[in-house]
Formats: C-alpha cells, sequence, structure tokens
C-alpha cells in the first residue's frame, strides 16, 4: 500500500471520528461542589463557630466539596461583602446571620436559585427561599440549670457555701442569650425555688479578661457556679472557676476538659450536626427551602453532657439530669420557650 493510501485512511478516520464525537449528545455538567460558612463573628471560640466549622470540615472530607468560611469578625461592614463573595463562589450558603438578619433577607431575594441556610435564628424572605435552624436552646439550658441548682444546694462537694445563688455570664444582651438564662433559671428553680441567678452581660463576644472578671465578681456575690454563654469571651469562665477553687458550665461544645476538675458539665449546640443534616438532604435531593427546622433534645443536637468533667459531680447529679432529660423529649416534662417577654 502506498503512503498516500494510508494518509488518505488515517485522515478519514479521523474525520469519521470527529463526525461522531459531534453528534453524540452530551453529558450534563457536573454540578459544583462548594460550599460556604458565613458568620458574623470569628473561628477559634472553641464553641458555636467552631462546631459549624467542624460540620464545613465534614463536608470537605467525607462529601468532596470545596469550602470556604468568610468571618465578619463583628465588623458590620464586612457582612454584606462577605455574603456578596459567598453567592459568587457557591450554591450552597450556611449563615449565621446575627444583626445581620435584613442583609440576608435582601440577598436570599436576589439570589433565588442559592441555597441559604441561616443557624440559629429564623429569618424570612420575601421569596421564602431560606431555610432557618432553630435549635431550642431551652432545652438543654433548662437542664443546665437542674445541674447549677443540684450543685449550690449540695454542700457535701468541695467548696460549696451555703447560700443558694448561681450565676451567668452572656456576652450580650442577645434574644438566644436570654434564652438560655431565662430556662437556666426555670430549671435551677424547678429543683428549688429558692435558688437565685445572678447574670453579667459583657457587651462582647471576644474579651477573655471581661469575662473572667465578671465570673469573679459573680463568685465573690456567692455564686458557686457560673454558666458562660459569650462565645470566646466566655473561656475566661472555667479560668474565674479554677482561680476561686469554684465551679462552671460550658456552652456549645464539650469544654468540660478545658479546666479539669471545675468545668461540671457543657451545655451543647452542635451546628456542625445541624449543617450535616441539611447537606444530606440537598445531596439527595429532598432539600425543601424556606421551612424552618427546630432542634431539640430529641435530635441530640443540644443536650448538657459531662464527659471530661473529672468525674467531680455525684452521680444523683447525672442521674436526674438523665430522668429529666427522658421526660422532656416523651413530653412529660414541658419547657417554657422563651418568648422574649
Amino acid at each position: 500500500m502506498s503512503h498516500r493510501k494510508i494518509f488518505f485512511i488515517i485522515n478519514l478516520f479521523l474525520i469519521v471520528g470527529l463526525a461522531l464525537s459531534a453528534c453524540a449528545p452530551k453529558t450534563a455538567e457536573e454540578p459544583q461542589k462548594r460550599a460556604v460558612y458565613v458568620i458574623n463573628g470569628s473561628l477559634g471560640d472553641n464553641a458555636f463557630y467552631d462546631s459549624g466549622q467542624l460540620g464545613m470540615d465534614t463536608l470537605r472530607d467525607t462529601y468532596g466539596y470545596e469550602i470556604r468560611t468568610i468571618e465578619c469578625g463583628f465588623d458590620a461592614g464586612k457582612y454584606e461583602p462577605a455574603l456578596e463573595a459567598a453567592t459568587g463562589y457557591a450554591d450552597i450558603i450556611f449563615v449565621i446571620s446575627y444583626g445581620f438578619e435584613d442583609t440576608l433577607a435582601e440577598y436570599a431575594d436576589k439570589y433565588p436559585e442559592k441555597i441559604f441556610v441561616n443557624l440559629d435564628t429564623i429569618v424570612e424572605n420575601e421569596g421564602k427561599t431560606i431555610t432557618s435552624i432553630d435549635f431550642i436552646e431551652e432545652e438543654s439550658a433548662f437542664l443546665a440549670g437542674v445541674v447549677a441548682a443540684m450543685v449550690t444546694t449540695d454542700t457535701s462537694i468541695p467548696n460549696i457555701n451555703e447560700e443558694k445563688l448561681i450565676g451567668a455570664v452572656g456576652g450580650d444582651v442577645d434574644p438566644v442569650v436570654n434564652a438560655f438564662i431565662f430556662a437556666y433559671e426555670n430549671g435551677a428553680k424547678f429543683i428549688d425555688p429558692e435558688v437565685k441567678t445572678e447574670r453579667k452581660y459583657l457587651g462582647d463576644w471576644e474579651d477573655t479578661a471581661k469575662a473572667k472578671q465578671s465570673a469573679l465578681q459573680l463568685y465573690d456575690l456567692g455564686a458557686d457556679i457560673v454558666f458562660q454563654i459569650a462565645s470566646a469571651a466566655g473561656m475566661g469562665v472555667p479560668q474565674a472557676s479554677e482561680e476561686r477553687g469554684l465551679y462552671s458550665i460550658g456552652v456549645d461544645t464539650n469544654q468540660n476538659a478545658i479546666v479539669p476538675g471545675h468545668v461540671v458539665a457543657s451545655d451543647i449546640k452542635d451546628v456542625g450536626m445541624a449543617i450535616l443534616n441539611v447537606f444530606k438532604t440537598i445531596d439527595d435531593k429532598t432539600y425543601v427551602p424556606g421551612e424552618v427546622l427546630s432542634y431539640g433534645l430529641e435530635t441530640k443536637a443540644v443536650d448538657v453532657v459531662f464527659e471530661g468533667n473529672s468525674d467531680i459531680l455525684p452521680q444523683s447529679i447525672i442521674d436526674k439530669v438523665d430522668t429529666l432529660r427522658q421526660d422532656i423529649i416523651d413530653g412529660k416534662l414541658e419547657v417554657e420557650i422563651y418568648t422574649g417577654e
């Protein structure tokens, strides 16, 4: 066979191949696998924001998603640019929107094709596309109050005084913080109506020294135990409990081992679990936009945990919490929900 014939046959195969590939049906583009976590505060709190980051990390490590976290650092000027960047990068956006609810609603209406999941508060936009995760923090905070009341009334525990006084340190006067403290007080009074609660508000979510000073003041007033609901600033509370040889309760993640022997329990709020639960519905195509999803004790997204607390509590306290937890789940005990009144 001549070189000219071989060249002709090769070209003929190439032409036919190109023609066939042009006629073949095009496969649908792979959907982008990207998700963004937009937070009004900052990571590193060992509590609320970090809990959500753990969920985002699982999206990356288990589901192969590219993830970004945009921290606004409590700077109002950064929130709108953060949402703009998020919508430009991904179709799935998990948001903590305290103080910026109206901005989130505007962006959800501006980008109706995007999935917006708002964490820990309820935000509704005109298009009804925002899904909100509503943690029933009252249920777990009630149990935290039970723990606090049983500690302050048990003088067999080292350094507990005769006064029935407990404390709470909140990051700011905020509906979620107030819901925690409201239920904490109710749980304490359920155990003993004579237990009183002293509150301190920091007006700050990051100043650890300020939280420590507030907790020291509460201990000096006679409180045996202080519940912190103050994000990164709240890390000053267990430090104060160690300094005074007294006790504290952690929040959002299990903080029991931070100061061994002084953090008796933690009231967890598992933001990461909520992120993963919603993501799974997105992944399996059962996601419904605009829903309000409630997470209480039954879901285990909120709870009071004792693991890692150096076994400093009498077993009777843990047993009482276990019983009341189940009573709440079974509907035998109704926990009052904070209404802001």
